[in-house]
């Protein structure tokens, strides 16, 4: 049982340590609500499968074999004869086992796609109920219940025409066997009393590989699971570290983009990127701006390495970042985002997130720079609240402070702020501008932006569109070519 609870124990861990290493394309085509079930209910089979059956097992296989001895020594003859029964239920479990195990693996699909679906609507439950579509929720799920329900069904009427085989099997024997014993008293060969024991033992070698089929069944369903979760175990990770890795040198946050063309994998066809080329140089801010679609956001996840450019090379500090460690590339990086990312814990460990082992005055420091801390200290709890799933307690604007206290607390060399303020009402944009000013402060910056009015002190602008640069300069020089980027401020001015 020890050996069992250690092995499920260890998968846990062996699938989840592979998932945070996966790219986010993998997840991209994936419900994470599947994954999770992958986690639990698959595991939860074999947690059945080894927790308990194998211990049974082990204790049925060691009375088989005694029994099997016993009754050799009773009788070679009626052993050879109650064994010619073995060969053809070992067929006959195989074949079985064989469809168990298909069986099993689509219950384990249909109620991954169950669960999934159901977190997907948990997640969104304000606009489902917006929507009015509770009772059509609600219905598709039960759909997805009852087709788990019939797989499970038809799964439950294989096995027990899988072991109603092995009884008649095992009772076929032992009347053959009483009839041939029978024989052998009336003849003399035996006596009454060697038959009982011989028919005794043959009950406690029926019993125990009656158990061990049972085994053999209950196997094939864990199959299926384990199947399951050995394709994420066995997922090799497209982005991964180099197999010799070069140090990531000093510096202060230098990048760049040579030539770049990029598609996504999940869209081939498209090109999302092309022939893209500049240089961010240390200290100073550059900002891209353009039309939605442009390719901005991408810049960014080729810059923290979740995607490789089709072609050319992306820099940070003078290596190609393919040839970086992840971990030393991506802690050189923080990203403050439009929609920032909190977890379920206290406002303390959001922050801390950003630094390991962080100290409690380096939290409130963060904080402070972030124009955070006053709002925090109204809270009952002050730095012990709990935000919720998401920061669902929190507004948009104190998500944000958060989110930029917990890039300060990170203390990286390039910053990226992908429509930080974007989504803020002006008393909020105010604190958060003055609280990313400290951040942006003597470091570089990388600025993508919808609201024009973001980027006008930035060192170099570059405009986006099509996935390629067609304009770069300053705020000053760009207004006078009278091309896209002018038209994009002009629009904005004019919707303000």
């Amino acid at each position: 049982s020890w050996l069992g609870e250690r092995a499920v124990a260890d998968i846990r861990r062996r699938v989840f340590d592979r998932v945070v290493l996966l790219p986010p394309e993998w997840f991209h085509q994936r419900r994470t609500g599947e994954l999770i079930g992958r986690l639990s209910s698959d595991v939860t089979v074999i947690e059945g499968l080894v927790g308990s059956e194998l211990s049974i097992a082990l204790r049925n296989l060691v009375q088989l074999v005694g029994g099997l001895v016993l009754l050799v020594v009773q009788s070679p003859k009626l052993t050879l004869a109650m064994l010619a029964v073995v060969p053809p239920l070992t067929i006959g479990v195989v074949f079985f086992g064989r469809m168990i195990r298909r069986m099993s693996r689509r219950v384990q699909d249909a109620l991954a796609e169950t669960s999934g679906r159901a977190q997907e609507i948990v997640g969104a439950i304000a606009t489902v109920q917006a929507f009015v579509r509770e009772a059509l929720e609600a219905r598709r799920y039960a759909e997805g219940v009852e087709e788990a329900f019939r797989e499970s069904v038809r799964l439950a009427r294989w096995r027990a025409s899988f072991f109603s085989a092995v009884t008649i099997a095992g009772y076929t024997s032992a009347l053959a066997i009483l009839w041939l014993g029978g024989r052998a008293v009336v003849e003399g060969e035996m006596t009454g009393g060697e038959l009982t024991a011989f028919m005794l033992y043959t009950l406690i070698v029926g019993a125990s590989l009656g158990s061990l089929a049972s085994l053999w069944g209950t196997l094939q369903r864990a199959a299926g699971a384990t199947e399951r979760l050995f394709e994420i175990i066995d997922e090799v990770p497209e982005i991964r570290d180099p197999d010799r890795p070069v140090p990531l040198p000093k510096g202060g946050g230098r990048a760049q983009f040579r030539h770049v063309s990029f598609r996504y994998p999940s869209r081939p066809d498209e090109e999302v990127l092309h022939d893209v080329d500049f240089t961010i140089e240390a200290g100073r801010v550059v900002a891209v701006v353009g039309p939605s679609g442009s390719g901005k956001t991408t810049l960014t996840k080729l810059l923290l390495r979740f995607y490789d450019p089709t072609e050319g090379a992306v820099l940070f500090e003078g290596v190609d970042v393919r040839r970086l460690k992840l971990s030393e590339l991506r802690s050189a990086i923080a990203v403050v985002s439009q929609e920032p990312v909190l977890f379920s814990g206290t406002i303390a460990e959001n922050i801390a997130y950003g630094k390991e082992g962080a100290t409690f005055e380096e939290i409130v420091q963060a904080a402070r720079d972030a124009n955070a801390d006053e709002f925090i200290r109204r809270f009952d709890e002050g730095y012990q609240t709990r935000v919720g799933e998401r920061g669902v307690r929190l507004s948009g604007g104190q998500r944000q402070r958060i989110a930029i206290a917990r890039a300060l607390l990170k203390g990286p060399r390039l910053l990226i702020l992908d429509e930080a303020t974007s989504n803020l009402d002006s008393e909020s944009e105010a604190l958060v501008q003055e609280a990313l000013a400290r951040l942006m402060h003597g470091r570089t910056t990388f600025v993508i932006a919808h609201r024009l009015s973001t980027v006008r002190d930035a060192d170099e602008i570059l405009v986006l569109e099509d996935g390629r640069i067609v304009e770069r300069g300053r705020h000053g020089e760009l207004m006078q070519q009278a091309g896209l980027y002018r038209r994009l401020v002009e629009r904005q001015l004019l919707s303000a």
